[in-house]
């Protein structure tokens, strides 16, 4: 577990980026076991958004880099780095931050991709801070984009009516008032809980791999509801003290959007009042990497998130990992 306060760098703008296509409840149950009703009450969601057969997360994601650009008025030529999480990236390399960054026209910044399941967000958030706030860089891109539909199997009522595609991006920059606390944590016992089995070095493609149907993401959803709540919920109160906050002191809190019955135990669980609970799992289902993004661009645009306000974040997924983060937003 890693924790630490980061001053001197803050976030400049969010940008986002959503595939046409919405696939709804009734729609999926014309196929499978299941309605509306029944995902709804499990989950919360409503309908989740597909990527195109042409878009992968790159795509969505320089698209989103776009727009957090142009509202940071930063140029990509001025970007120093660019780091992309995925849970699922364009392939195994090269990095799907390369991709984004020549997509962009960033030739002059370095780029390299965060791989920590649904907490990437969060973990490429703290690798930006960190590089902008020790004065190694200046402007830094940070990416949260997904095609998980590409990974799921559409005859697994247990994971495929979960998740959605999408992609959000913020420009990290310089800012001497600016402090961010973060906490940091992975659990790797926990890794058969949450994983693509196969494709990898452990278990490459073969025959065998396809027809056994290991190129899916599996998922213990019994099991990671448990390590979510307990997790998120003991690293919200760790980043909490390290920033010398209470939670009464939070304006709005931004968890990863994965099940809406997880996001209210955790919110009971560390006393945030439901009114400071952003959530906008209804529309877009688990985005993944991109949850947060997306959550912090429309609660700004809202009116939900305000110059001054303090902001609690916090993600986790497989690894099994978990990271939070405490800040004060500064809007523009």
């Amino acid at each position: 577990m890693t924790r630490g306060v980061i001053r001197g760098a803050r976030i400049a703008s969010v940008g986002i980026s959503l595939p046409e296509r919405v696939l709804t409840n009734e729609e999926i149950s014309r196929t499978l076991e299941t309605s509306d009703e029944w995902i709804r009450t499990r989950t919360g969601i409503r309908e989740r958004r597909i990527a195109a057969p042409d878009q992968a997360p790159s795509d969505l994601a320089a698209e989103a880099g776009e727009h957090a650009l142009q509202r940071a008025g930063v140029s990509a030529a001025d970007l120093d780095l660019v780091i992309s999480s995925s849970l699922v990236p364009d392939m195994v390399f090269p990095a799907t931050a390369a991709v984004i960054a020549d997509r962009l026209g960033a030739t002059n910044a370095g780029a390299f991709d965060v791989q920590a399941g649904c907490s990437g967000f969060v973990f490429a958030l703290a690798s930006a801070v960190s590089f902008v706030g020790s004065g190694m860089y200046s402007n830094v891109l940070v990416t949260g984009a997904e095609a998980v539909s590409r990974a799921l199997d559409w005859t697994d009522r247990s994971t495929c009516v979960l998740f959605g595609d999408g992609a959000g991006a913020v420009v990290v920059v310089p800012d001497p008032d600016a402090i961010f606390t973060f906490d940091l944590g992975t659990d790797g016992s926990g890794m058969p809980l949450l994983n693509m089995p196969a494709g990898g070095a452990r278990l490459p493609a073969s025959l065998q791999t396809v027809e056994a149907r290991q190129h899916f993401l599996k998922m213990n959803g019994r099991q990671i509801f448990r390590f979510a709540t307990r997790a998120v919920a003991g690293s919200c109160a760790t980043v909490l003290d390290a920033a010398g906050l209470s939670v009464e002191e939070i304006d709005l809190f931004v968890p990863h959007q994965a099940n809406l019955r997880i996001i209210d135990n955790v919110a009971k669980r560390i006393g945030v009042a439901p009114e400071r609970v952003f959530t906008n799992l209804e529309r877009y289902g688990n985005t993944s990497c991109a949850s947060i993004p997306l959550c912090l661009a429309e609660a700004e645009e809202s009116g939900r998130l305000k110059d001054g306000d303090q902001l609690l974040l916090a993600g986790f997924g497989a690894g099994l990992s978990w990271g939070t983060c405490v800040t004060t937003w500064r809007a523009g």
